[in-house]
């Protein structure tokens, strides 16, 4: 599958939802935010919200400090 993530186009994905595309990145799910196609994915939404061929992913990840 192609999808388009943090604006970079990436072939191949073999991730079918939004916790298996965390996975196959090395994200940590806990610290970050995803957004697909402009629509905010909520946590809870990770492991069942299906991915499809052209979806453009957002992953932000928090960073704190002082």
């Amino acid at each position: 599958m192609k999808l388009k993530i943090n604006g970079k186009t990436v072939d191949n994905v073999k991730a079918a939802t939004v916790i298996e595309l965390l996975d196959e990145l090395n994200v940590h799910s806990g610290r970050v935010a995803v957004e697909v196609n402009l629509s905010i994915i909520r946590k809870a939404d990770y492991d069942s919200f299906a991915l499809k061929d052209g979806d453009a992913v957002e992953i932000v990840n928090f960073v704190g400090g002082g």
